[in-house]
């Protein structure tokens, strides 16, 4: 019987490399000379370091065009508030991976309410979804795709 897995994940590797560059572009670019601002990366926890709010603003789209680039959606990533203290602006950044309870739930309900002839099933931080037709699995990877849940959805692990 046809299925799929639908996951939502980060290249890891990619997304050290995106940081990467990012900081390279913040150390040489002019408006950012002598600041000492940075992106530090620890695990899935991201920050936006500089000296001013201003300077933390004008590093968040350099942040999303070099992981454009390198194919990692930016949907992924929440921002928080940025926090100013001892002369330093700080915004922490989540990246965010694997599918909560709730936005699983909220994707089981949405395939239940298509009305074709499939199955989803929750497994740990992904979703399984089996059917006899294979014409009824990309139609439902096509309405999870249009659902904007606001979160980047892979579709893999597709067996025929």
């Amino acid at each position: 019987m046809p299925s799929f897995d639908v996951v939502s994940e980060v290249d890891h590797h990619e997304l050290s490399n995106a940081l990467d560059q990012a900081n390279r572009e913040i150390g040489t670019r002019y408006d950012f000379k002598g600041s000492n601002a940075r992106i530090e990366q620890a695990g899935n926890q991201l920050a936006l370091e500089a000296e001013s709010e201003f300077q933390v603003k004008q590093m968040v789209p350099i942040l999303k065009e070099k992981m454009s680039k390198r194919g990692i959606d930016v949907d992924c990533l929440e921002f928080g508030d940025i926090v100013e203290m001892n002369k330093r602006a700080r915004q922490p950044v989540t990246v965010r991976e694997g599918l909560d309870k709730d936005l699983a739930r909220k994707m089981v309900k949405l395939i239940k309410d298509s009305k074709l002839k499939v199955q989803a099933a929750i497994q740990g931080e992904q979703l399984r979804v089996t059917g006899k037709k294979r014409d009824d699995l990309q139609q439902v990877m096509q309405n999870l795709r249009e659902a904007g849940l606001g979160i980047p959805l892979q579709f893999n692990n597709f067996r025929d």
